[in-house]
């Protein structure tokens, strides 16, 4: 398994680079996010992490400038219907961190701003993207989503104080409109469940909802 390639940077394009190592030139697929970290070409001791995929029709190589792309590149991977193409479109959309963050606060309007999600599989991928760091501590602290430490906020913890957010600006919308705080409560219901997520989505359902019981 090759892990690591240092030597001279032949070609770098958006999606994928040559790396010239003892004369032998590697072609590796990149994000572009890789691609825009890399040095310009003919820069030598430049190293790149790497994941190889071997399949019955071919052998790939694919490059990263950072533990953390490499660590969500093999989970977007091992998530169904997500290969190498798609797992890389992802990271060329949102850095690690900023992955971290649509996960956390269930941000599914962005997560389909990726070329090949739609709508449903960006719920889809949220959900299993979701699993993934709740339950993997490492790639949490990759990422700085620990559970604990300065300026830190667990996952769930991240999600919870988005919708707070949403709830009481929704809800400040709401009053300034002449509603009062017990109708502004109660047309906020379920709007989670009906994925009004955003502030303009929450205050859409509640007026719609405070219009149809009136």
């Amino acid at each position: 398994m090759i892990v690591q390639l240092t030597g001279t940077l032949v070609e770098v394009l958006p999606s994928r680079v040559v790396l010239d190592v003892g004369g032998v030139g590697y072609e590796l697929g990149v994000s572009s996010t890789t691609a825009a970290s890399l040095p310009h070409a003919g820069e030598a001791g430049v190293t790149v992490l790497t994941r190889m995929i071997v399949r019955e029709d071919a052998m790939e190589l694919y490059g990263f400038a950072t533990r953390e792309e490499r660590a969500l590149f093999d989970q977007l991977r091992a998530i169904s219907g997500v290969g190498p193409k798609l797992a890389l479109a992802v990271l060329s959309t949102f850095t690690a961190s900023q992955l971290a963050t649509v996960v956390a606060t269930e941000d599914a309007a962005r997560m389909a701003q990726v070329p090949g999600v739609g709508k449903k599989k960006a719920s889809r991928l949220l959900v299993e993207l979701s699993d993934v760091f709740s339950k993997n501590a490492e790639l949490r602290g990759l990422v700085g989503l620990g559970a604990t430490g300065p300026g830190q906020i667990p996952l769930a913890g991240a999600a919870q104080a988005a919708s707070a957010g949403v709830d009481a600006e929704a809800t400040e919308a709401l009053l300034s409109m002449g509603f009062t705080p017990q109708e502004a409560e109660l047309a906020l219901e379920g709007r989670e469940e009906s994925g009004a997520l955003t502030i303009e989505a929450a205050l859409s359902y509640a007026l719609r909802r405070l219009g149809s019981g009136r």
